[in-house]
């Protein structure tokens, strides 16, 4: 009987034994064909592509909001534009010296009515020694953009996690000639965090005066991270061990976060001083209450018929048919309560809010810019009677013109560019031209000669990178 029992003992041992002996036996032969003396690797190959970021679109759309709003043509230029940290020297490039040129390229990127004028004296200077050009053609600067990266904070936070587990199982009837009697299993996972926060400020300064422009201003901050995760995975049978371990890292590119920034900021700044509701163009953007307030005050300087005309303009433009004609009519009320139903006439009156949510529900469409260009040739046609488009002067000079111009006395709304902003008409010669800080607009006709505006359906310098170490976490 012991015999037997001995002899079914054996016989069970080598049943759960042989199979790992045969698993074993099958890794081994796939990695038979490995040599590392035939070691190598595959390069992916990439062709160049367009650069992309969340914002470019928004950009384009906000050259086609200044047109649509009939905004006044801006001309901007930039100052120097760098790191003011002095990080980017110290640590080898990990965020860019200077973000001049990724300025440029924002500015440049926008269209519509505005224009940027790159600052370039050398240059200029050069040409005119070699003869190709003068100063006659140049275009004066309404604005200087100044700014820079004001903040560079590494490390704010680390985290860090690991998990380990393990089994093992000892064969009592392994075979006297393994070199050991146990198999065991080994996982382990290690992962770690990190924070860091860039902050770029602007502003904007008046030309003219060289002084700042009050609210004119953004102060943006991106919050960029970076991440480590590493996994392993041992197997022992009986005495020999394998494992397979592999790691990766990641960092969120501090240079590509530079340029989300500039295009934000200038998408802020420029949206404040035309006063358009940029925050329509950016996804879950709350309304920016400097051009609240600067909707509100243009409303107050406005006369009441005046209010009426640009609200007939903005409501032709959303696709309505009215008369522009400064009178608060059956055509213009209805249409003003398909944006605005609750709004009631009383005293046949345009109150404030009804005025800023018309204003703030133009459509950036297509269809909404080929209307006001539609509307602008109307106005030519017709010899004015519009309302002028709203400035963005400080609110002490605003107030010293006068708080509003009768339907007769309008200017008449700005055309539409008939070239490129390059090929704006030419100033007259030095000895003819007038000394007078701006043109004047051609005189109004008569108010019994204005004609009413009926509308219809038919209208840098390079900067090297590095990979960082693991004591900058």
């Amino acid at each position: 009987m012991k015999s037997r029992a001995h002899h079914n003992n054996r016989f069970g041992g080598k049943i759960l034994f042989y199979p790992l002996i045969l698993a074993s036996l099958l890794f081994l032969s796939s990695c038979a064909n490995i040599d590392p003396r035939n070691v190598d690797v595959a390069l992916k190959e990439e062709p160049p592509e367009k650069k992309v970021t969340s914002f470019t679109d928004a950009l384009t759309a906000l050259g086609s909001m200044s047109e649509i709003y009939g905004s006044q043509y801006l001309k901007l230029q930039s100052k120097e534009i760098a790191d003011n940290t002095g990080t980017a020297g110290a640590s080898g490039g990990e965020i860019p010296r200077d973000v001049t040129e990724i300025l440029q390229s924002t500015l440049n990127a926008i269209g519509g009515r505005i224009t940027y004028i790159p600052y370039n004296p050398s240059f200029i200077q050069n040409q005119m020694v070699t003869g190709y050009s003068s100063f006659d053609d140049k275009l004066i600067p309404d604005v200087v953009i100044s700014g820079g990266i004001t903040e560079f904070d590494r490390g704010l936070e680390t985290r860090g996690s690991n998990v380990d587990a393990g089994a093992q199982v000892d064969w009592t009837g392994a075979p006297s000639w393994v070199p050991s009697t146990t198999t065991a299993i080994d996982y382990g996972a290690a992962e770690k965090f990190g924070l860091a926060s860039i902050t770029l400020d602007f502003n904007m300064i008046d030309f003219k005066t060289m002084s700042g422009i009050a609210h004119m201003q953004t102060v943006n901050t991106i919050k960029v991270h970076k991440a480590v995760s590493e996994q392993e995975l041992g197997i022992t049978l009986f005495g020999p061990t394998f494992g397979l371990k592999g790691s990766i890292k990641k960092v969120q590119g501090r240079h590509a976060a530079v340029r989300m920034l500039v295009q934000l900021s200038m998408i802020q700044i420029i949206g404040k001083y035309l006063m358009l509701p940029y925050w329509t163009l950016l996804p879950n953007a709350e309304p920016d209450q400097v051009v609240m307030d600067q909707l509100k005050r243009y409303y107050y300087d406005l006369a009441e018929s005046d209010r009426v005309i640009k609200i007939q303009e903005l409501l032709f433009i959303q696709g309505y048919d009215v008369t522009i004609n400064g009178i608060l009519d059956q055509k213009t009320i209805a249409a003003i309560q398909k944006i605005k139903p609750d709004f009631n006439p009383a005293n046949q009156a345009l109150d404030k809010d009804t005025f800023v949510a018309v204003y703030l529900a133009v459509p950036i469409t297509d269809q909404s810019l080929e209307r006001r260009l539609a509307l602008n040739k109307a106005y030519e046609q017709a010899g004015g009677g519009g309302v002028a488009p709203p400035t963005s002067r400080p609110v002490s000079q605003q107030a010293a013109q006068p708080a509003a111009q009768t339907v007769a006395e309008a200017a008449p709304a700005q055309p539409p560019p008939q070239k490129a902003v390059a090929e704006a008409p030419k100033e007259p010669p030095k000895e003819k031209r007038q000394k007078t800080q701006k043109a004047e607009a051609p005189p109004p006709p008569p108010r019994e000669e204005r004609q009413e505006i009926k509308t219809g359906t038919g209208a840098g310098t390079s900067t090297g990178g590095r990979m960082m170490s693991d004591d900058e976490w």
